[in-house]
């Protein structure tokens, strides 16, 4: 089996790294906070290591020896962690949602004869992997439509959300400005603009905004109306709004009789005991990825739907699971030799290249489904 180093021990990163380890995999995990360590040693047989994962040395060293490093790290530190691996010469899967394009280390990458696949979640990630795949199999694709949102599944006032990753990086969604296409040229919106409900059976109405998931799509697919949205309980955007529009989202520093503040710091502070998740409170995550277009002929929709819950035998968040599987897939089709161009790339890449049916067995051996229709219009 191979040999794999997960960067970075918080949620997903426990996900990843229990997953690997329970397939025969000799996994190390390593971050800087003795605490996540522990907690997945006494889970799964993993070798744990304290480093600081903001130096670009001590990563080579973490991951010297792997057939094949995860970067599960926040998405500050992402960029220049990918950097490190591929100069360390180690493949590599990353989930950090860096705000950067990760394509810039390509080349170094491609030097190093390193094969990365980035964006590796569940959205960004299958939500990518479904779109290539649906803009590469379609006569012809026309639009493309990602919703997706990770929800607890008791709702309380006033935020009607739990944060299944670090609140900061949830914030981030709240104030990048988002990409969309539309006829065929790119428009850059407000996060949390384009408001719409959407009707999940079994779920009742989440509300729908548009958020910057579409990402690398934007130019890697030839599709003229794209968009991506994330879903919450109603009420939830207009609260988010709200304190954007206060101020409580910039991250520029303010003084506060005679101390400098960063809002966004503060805000993520104040947010996070309540937006934390209790010991074995259940969660969801919900992914409708929507193609329309032309198939043999017929006009089509393709969709697929994830309607995913937490795994209380395991004690697995669900976003949890479908962030760190598809990692944990791709991590072993790489190791595995089954795909392994060198340079960086983007999810879909590999449901361009034919790879979609292998990804969701792969799934399904885990217990995640992606439930696929086709309606002929």
């Amino acid at each position: 089996m191979a040999k794999m180093t997960v960067l970075g021990a918080g949620r997903v990163g426990e996900a990843i790294a229990w997953d690997l380890a329970r397939r025969g995999h000799s996994v190390r995990v390593v971050d800087a906070a003795s605490g996540p360590l522990e907690r997945i040693a006494a889970r799964a047989s993993v070798e744990t290591v304290r480093a600081d994962l903001t130096s670009p040395a001590a990563i080579a060293e973490a991951v010297a020896g792997a057939d094949v490093a995860i970067g599960a790290l926040p998405s500050v530190l992402g960029l220049a962690a990918l950097k490190a691996v591929a100069q360390a010469g180690v493949h590599c899967v990353d989930i950090s949602f860096m705000g950067e394009d990760p394509r810039v280390h390509d080349a170094i990458a491609r030097e190093h004869g390193v094969c990365a696949v980035v964006d590796c979640g569940v959205a960004p990630g299958m939500s990518h992997i479904l779109s290539g795949h649906a803009a590469a199999h379609m006569d012809r694709c026309d639009t493309l439509a990602i919703y997706v949102g990770g929800l607890p599944v008791a709702r309380h006032a006033p935020y009607a959300y739990k944060a299944p990753f670090a609140p900061y990086d949830v914030l981030e969604e709240y104030t990048r400005p988002a990409r969309v296409v539309v006829g065929g040229g790119v428009r850059v919106v407000e996060a949390l603009s384009g408001v719409e409900p959407l009707e999940v059976p079994g779920l009742g109405t989440l509300e729908a905004f548009t958020t910057d998931g579409l990402r690398t799509l934007v130019d890697t697919v030839a599709v003229p109306d794209m968009v991506e949205k994330t879903l919450r309980y109603p009420g939830h955007c207009a609260l988010m709004l709200a304190l954007r529009q206060t101020g409580l989202l910039g991250e520029a520093a303010i003084d506060v009789r005679g101390q400098s503040v960063v809002p966004r710091e503060l805000l993520s502070a104040l947010l996070f005991p309540k937006w934390s998740f209790d010991e074995r409170e259940p969660d969801l995550t919900f992914m409708r990825v929507e193609a329309k277009g032309e198939h043999q002929g017929r006009a089509v929709t393709w969709t697929w739907d994830l309607f995913d819950r937490y795994d209380p035998e395991a004690n697995l968040r669900s976003m949890s699971r479908t962030t760190g599987f598809p990692a944990a897939i791709i991590a072993e089709l790489i190791a595995s030799g089954g795909w392994r161009e060198p340079g960086v790339h983007p999810p879909e890449v590999l449901g361009q290249r034919g790879l979609l049916g292998q990804i969701l067995r792969a799934h399904e051996e885990r217990g995640v489904y992606y439930a696929f229709s086709e309606r002929v219009s």
